[in-house]
């Protein structure tokens, strides 16, 4: 199936991703020091940066006009929705760090190459992190789904404080929402001033 446009989805034709249970351990982890390429020509580790982060993670964004990944690929619980979700983060960004996210990141196991002109294509105001060598899913154990011989990590967001991760969204339904419900879990749980 061909992608004619990625952010008009009708998301009650779209099959919702249920609670696996997933990324119930995820909370009151640490991150590991582990370097991720990041679409601003940068190397990440997240275990280094200090204050609240905001990481929401997707499978995989499509290219307007090229084929899906696979034929029913808008079938797949949670598979459809990544453009959406980078958009509507990117359209409350400035929200976000007035919240107090020091820092917010994509993530997703495609290429940094393929990233990067995503991220300018959308124009992003935040990096995107590559986990194409799956170092942080595995590190982490993230939820993944194999999809046309891929890992692809499941849709979710962490808030982390100071490398702990201290709340996860997951699942993530629909997925042009996820901004919105981190900007007011922000709000509700703000950090206190040192």
């Amino acid at each position: 199936m061909t992608q004619k446009n990625l952010l008009d989805v009708d998301w009650s034709k779209i099959p919702a991703p249920t609670d696996d249970g997933a990324a119930d351990h995820l909370v009151g982890m640490i991150m590991p020091a582990i370097g991720l390429r990041a679409t601003d020509d940068t190397v990440v580790d997240l275990s280094a940066l200090k204050g609240r982060t905001v990481v929401f993670a997707y499978p995989r964004t499509g290219e307007p006009g090229k084929a899906s990944l696979v034929e029913d690929w808008d079938m797949i619980p949670g598979a459809r929705g990544c453009t959406p979700q980078a958009c509507s983060f990117r359209d409350l960004f400035g929200e976000l760090k007035a919240a107090g996210a020091a820092h917010v990141f994509g993530l997703s196991t495609q290429s940094n190459a393929y990233q990067t002109e995503m991220a300018s294509r959308l124009h992003l105001p935040f990096a995107v992190l590559s986990d194409e060598k799956l170092e942080l899913t595995g590190a982490l154990r993230l939820p993944t789904m194999e999809i046309a011989g891929l890992t692809l990590i499941k849709r979710l967001a962490m808030i982390v404080d100071d490398a702990r991760i201290t709340h996860v969204f997951y699942p993530v339904f629909p997925p042009d929402r996820n901004s919105a419900d981190v900007l007011a879990w922000l709000r509700a749980n703000r950090l206190s001033a040192a």
